[in-house]
């Protein structure tokens, strides 16, 4: 079983207090949504999850090791001066990749005409591809994005949405970041609300909508967040 938790962690940075009693467990082969304002706690409990912090209390588990996790972070840590091709080369060497396996991501990507061109020539929206194509590269069992198609034109980001897809169906469980409503209810099979470092609700988008009187369309979590909070997600 592949599974990704959390059991009543808390986290302060000082006299801030960013995370209060999270509890949640994801399930495997499943996109798992954690929804939530700019400074609600989303990326703090990634960098947990993925041991770039440690949390003041509580238990968080990852049932994969290191590398069988893949990473779409906030900053892309990409080389500029390199090419497309050559920021996934140094992963190819550290991963052990063949050259073949390389440049099947790229294709999968849609970025194999641009795989000679250095990454501060290449748009948002492609520098964006680049950064999954390298996170999916390994295939990796868990694989965490934040906030994937953040900026992003619809377009960019219903090709990142389908590839997120295909790469649940084809048994990778992913934990997914974002405060777009209608990307989380197109993709998630379950989803956790937080607001202000706690976690307000959380189980499918529909049972969550149910739960509030919410009609269904794609704008109903953002219905109950406001009910719940005062307030929206951006």
């Amino acid at each position: 079983m592949i599974s990704v938790s959390m059991k009543n962690v808390g986290k302060s940075f000082g006299t801030n207090t960013v995370l209060k009693d999270v509890t949640f467990e994801t399930k495997t082969g499943e996109i798992f949504g954690m929804l939530g304002p700019s400074g609600a706690g989303k990326t703090t409990i990634i960098n947990i999850l993925t041991k770039q912090l440690t949390v003041d209390s509580g238990e968080c588990y990852v049932s994969v090791g290191s590398d069988e996790i893949g990473l779409m972070l906030e900053h892309d840590g990409l080389f500029s001066k390199l090419s497309a091709l050559d920021n996934l080369i140094v992963f190819e060497d550290i991963y052990g990749m063949s050259r073949k396996q390389t440049l099947e991501a790229l294709e999968r990507v849609g970025l194999s005409d641009a795989a000679k061109t250095k990454v501060d020539a290449l748009s948002k929206g492609m520098r964006q591809r680049l950064v999954l194509a390298r996170a999916v590269l390994h295939k990796p069992k868990v694989l965490f994005l934040d906030e994937p198609t953040s900026a992003l034109d619809p377009l960019t980001a219903r090709g990142i949405h389908t590839l997120i897809q295909e790469l649940r169906d084809s048994g990778s469980t992913i934990f997914l970041t974002t405060h777009n409503m209608e990307e989380a209810t197109a993709l998630c099979d379950q989803v956790v609300l937080l607001h202000k470092g706690t976690i307000i609700e959380q189980g499918t988008p529909k049972e969550i909508c149910e739960r509030y009187n919410a009609v269904k369309t794609t704008m109903d979590l953002e219905s109950v967040f406001v009910q719940l909070t005062g307030g929206g997600l951006e």
